[in-house]
């Protein structure tokens, strides 16, 4: 089985949902919360994997890594349509050029995010375009590096005055981390023989 049959089967494999929380068992969810919804687009150009570094100057997670998405407007068809679009509007890639395989569990961010993350291959060339306003860089990772579980590390870090753990998985200069690296973990773990 090929590793593009193995991403493709990922999305079919049962499995629930993942959250920023899954770490952190001890912290109650927060009482009376609401989600709103979002969706992320995981994008394979080959054998990499598209992410994003966010621009510097956002309000919110500024530089952090991140898949091309955001949240689900209403004249979104679909989570699909969402991530496509912000993919489009994020870095340049024309919706037509990305082979939907399935979603992957949805996640559930600390911040308030309930995110479906869409998985993709982006079948035609494309020269990435970051939108200025949002996106400081587009590159790309192996997935050989980011589909291996043994390359997560665990580590933790003081949030609004309580230690919180998370998923990394670093690569080069880019920092991995949080709800990017907790989703990519899942999907490590589904595509496993």
């Amino acid at each position: 089985m090929t590793l593009a049959d193995r991403l493709r089967d990922a999305v079919l494999r049962p499995g629930g949902a993942s959250s920023d929380f899954d770490l952190n068992p001890d912290i109650p969810l927060p009482p009376g919360r609401i989600l709103r919804p979002a969706a992320v687009l995981v994008a394979i150009s080959g054998n990499r994997l598209i992410l994003t570094k966010r621009a510097s100057h956002l309000k919110h997670h500024p530089g952090q890594i991140a898949f091309p998405g955001g949240k689900v407007d209403d004249s979104d068809a679909s989570p699909e349509a969402a991530a496509l679009r912000e993919a489009e509007e994020e870095i340049g890639l024309p919706p037509q050029s990305v082979e939907i395989w399935g979603r992957l569990p949805v996640h559930e961010t600390v911040t308030g995010f309930t995110v479906t993350p869409v998985l993709g291959l982006v079948r035609d060339a494309f020269t990435p375009v970051p939108e200025a306003g949002e996106v400081e860089e587009v590159f790309t990772v192996p997935l050989t590096h980011i589909l291996n579980p043994d390359r997560f590390v665990i580590e933790r870090r003081r949030w609004r005055g309580e230690w919180r753990r998370y998923y990394t998985v670093p690569f080069g200069p880019y920092y991995i981390w949080g709800a990017t690296a907790r989703i990519l973990r899942g999907l490590a773990d589904r595509v496993q023989p």
